[in-house]
């Protein structure tokens, strides 16, 4: 049961990752796969250039982004969409699930295999990546409780919305959620032997690190509805995987060193008039 990823020394000073300052944002999961994997990257943050390079095809690639992240690869080109950018590069940095990670010999080079090998090892992936894209399903349902008309309209504009939005999130959604991700944890084959605290085989994935930092944003915006479905004990898999996560070679280090950004009023954002203990 391993914990180091398997792609630590791939050349890749070229990564950029372009980003509003000041926020975790969604920039946040592409820059938890850099600092677990140890790969190098560099940000452009500065808002008044952002969006005028990543939407215009001339500074940047075709097709354009829409909206940041945007990642630059080592290619020149840029790839956009959080998912997107994590599925590109999870095989790249041992986090597209164990399988896919023995493909890579020690120096990061691909390695020789049969068809059933390799078939066995992108539908892996392709299940990693599914668990990532439900984690950032519980993101943008925790976003969406506090400004859930409009996102240009203050939350203050559409309170009463939000305050009947958050009592159907608490009650129904984030125990949803939480109970997916226990069933999956404790179903996982792997289960015995990893402590039940993978999300597939043994070994962090993408999937891992993006629920890591889902749990600790709902754990920010909801503290009292967090802590009464923690007490339950029905979902000690969910917050063990939080706590191996935040000690893994790399979070650790990341989360010490205070270059991680601080939660505040991105994506999550706590009201203490929507957080409840039912």
């Amino acid at each position: 049961m391993s914990g180091e990823p398997a792609a630590k020394k791939a050349k890749t000073e070229d990564y950029v990752l372009y980003y509003w300052p000041g926020i975790p944002g969604r920039g946040e999961y592409v820059r938890l796969a850099f600092e677990y994997a140890g790969v190098p990257y560099t940000e452009h943050a500065d808002a008044s250039t952002l969006l005028s390079i990543i939407t215009n095809p001339k500074k940047s690639a075709h097709p354009p982004a829409f909206a940041p992240p945007s990642l630059k690869l080592p290619s020149g080109r840029f790839v956009s969409q959080t998912p997107a950018i994590l599925n590109h590069i999870a095989p790249k940095f041992g986090l597209a699930g164990p399988k896919y990670a023995m493909l890579l010999g020690a120096e990061g080079e691909s390695v020789k295999i049969g068809d059933k090998e390799w078939e066995e090892a992108e539908e892996e992936r392709a299940q990693v990546h599914a668990l990532t894209l439900t984690a950032l399903d519980l993101c943008n349902e925790s976003h969406d409780v506090h400004h859930p008309i409009a996102v240009e309209d203050y939350y203050e504009d559409q309170k009463d919305a939000a305050m009947a939005r958050a009592k159907s999130y608490r009650k129904n959604r984030l125990p949803k959620f939480l109970a997916h991700f226990q069933k999956v944890l404790e179903t996982n084959p792997e289960a015995k032997s990893n402590g039940g605290a993978y999300l597939v085989g043994s070994k962090t994935t993408t999937a891992d690190l993006v629920l890591f930092h889902v749990l600790e944003g709902v754990s920010f915006a909801f503290p009292k509805r967090v802590e009464v479905l923690k007490k339950s004990g029905k979902y000690d898999n969910v917050f063990k995987l939080r706590d191996r996560v935040a000690n893994e070679k790399g979070i650790k280090e990341y989360i010490a060193s205070g270059r991680r950004q601080q939660f505040s009023m991105g994506l999550f954002r706590h009201y203490p008039e929507l957080d409840d203990e039912e």
